[in-house]
């Protein structure tokens, strides 16, 4: 480390209890999708950038567009510092997050902190990367280093929806033209690839009947439950399919969610069920769905018709020529800082960030948080963030910025 990342990293410990603050202002404002209400979120995550100089783009997406994609209110932020001619680097956190659910010791929405750990919905899963990236920016400017380029951040709330109306809205919008870009991650693993997923909803259709004559109807949800053993027969087959890419691992498939019947003495006339199929990168995603839909029409029982409806396409995230350069900056940082190897890998998750990639952008994932989803316990009771691994990660992807942007 040289003297130029010593007052990087300086300046980070000299904020740290503010950018605490400021990831606890985050974890505050509820962002559960569904129902997906995120605009007041992504209002005082806007205030907040502004105060420390950062100016904030609203980008509200079209009321008609989110109802659409089942949501209530979005906004996307876009903060733009250019230092001088260069590169583009995007940092991409998402706010959305999934309902807290049961089970918590702490309050979901308290951000409460206890033993080092600030426990709370989307502190590691994504609004800890609200605060690494925004702090990091904010002290590559506070260093007044000579550089060149600009550092944009992207905060969306879409990505449990898929990010659409996240980052493919700004892309597609022309609203950024980023270079390279980081999406959020953990600290202790350079994610690199990841799956692919494809979700479908599948709608089984038969005749009602009362319960004391079932022979009279034609029983949906038998013909669900074919179905569903049919896809579940492949899982052996999915097994046998290994990725080249380290850290993912094989295809899965599984049913999510399942409703419909009529009541309980009348035989089901509908049966709707959703499916997520997660894909390796080596798979193409029309083929994967092709043969879904084969198997599913195959194990259709006589007297039953069924719909099948695309809900989700997320494709895998793959290494671009010229991710090895954030790779590099990182890895060399996050050693030095960590005290660690840090490996570049893959995850079996998919995430908003491959929208990047799809746009031609190298793109990898790394942020604040530890080793595994489970130890975060992330869309589980009691996430939670260690924050030295906050303040850390900060400082790594500050310095890696510094030399990606040093001319």
């Amino acid at each position: 480390m040289n003297d130029k990342h010593d007052a990087i990293c300086r300046s980070i410990d000299v904020d740290f209890d503010e950018q605490v603050e400021f990831l606890r202002e985050m974890v505050r404002v509820p962002t559960d999708t569904p129902p997906g209400d995120n605009a007041p979120h992504a209002a005082r995550a806007a205030e907040l950038l502004d105060a420390m100089g950062l100016r904030a783009e609203r980008h509200p997406v079209p009321a008609q567009e989110v109802v659409a994609c089942g949501l209530k209110s979005l906004t996307n932020l876009l903060v733009r510092h250019r230092f001088g001619d260069g590169p583009v680097i995007a940092l991409n956190a998402h706010g959305d997050v999934v309902p807290p659910g049961e089970g918590w010791t702490h309050a979901p929405y308290g951000g409460e902190i206890v033993d080092g750990r600030m426990y709370g919905r989307g502190v590691a899963v994504s609004k800890s990367d609200f605060a690494t990236y925004a702090f990091a920016l904010r002290a590559l400017r506070a260093a007044g280093l000579p550089l060149v380029g600009t550092v944009e951040l992207h905060f969306t709330y879409d990505e449990e929806f898929g990010g659409e109306l996240g980052p493919g809205w700004l892309l597609a919008n022309r609203l950024t033209q980023p270079d390279l870009a980081i999406g959020a991650g953990f600290s202790y693993g350079i994610v690199t690839a990841h799956n692919g997923c494809l979700q479908l909803e599948v709608t089984v259709r038969g005749v009602a009947a009362h319960a004391a004559m079932p022979e009279t109807g034609v029983d949906a949800l038998a013909g669900a439950i074919a179905i569903i053993e049919a896809l579940y027969d492949q899982r052996a087959g999915y097994a046998r399919q290994r990725s080249r890419v380290a850290g993912i691992g094989s295809p899965t498939i599984s049913v999510g969610r399942i409703e419909g019947g009529i009541n309980t003495n009348v035989v089901p006339d509908l049966v709707c069920f959703r499916l997520d199929r997660r894909m390796i990168p080596e798979e193409d995603p029309g083929a994967v769905e092709a043969g879904l839909r084969e198997v599913i029409e195959a194990a259709l029982p006589t007297g039953c018709r069924v719909e099948i409806r695309l809900l989700l396409l997320a494709r895998s995230l793959k290494p671009l020529p010229g991710h090895e350069r954030l790779v590099g900056a990182l890895q060399q940082h996050a050693g030095r800082i960590l005290g660690e190897p840090i490996v570049a890998t893959g995850s079996p998750l998919y995430t908003d960030a491959r929208l990047y990639c799809e746009a031609g952008v190298p793109t990898v994932l790394y942020g604040a948080g530890p080793r595994t989803i489970l130890e975060a316990n992330a869309k589980r009771a009691d996430e939670n963030l260690l924050l030295e691994d906050l303040r850390r990660a900060t400082q790594i992807v500050a310095c890696a910025l510094h030399d990606l942007l040093r001319g």
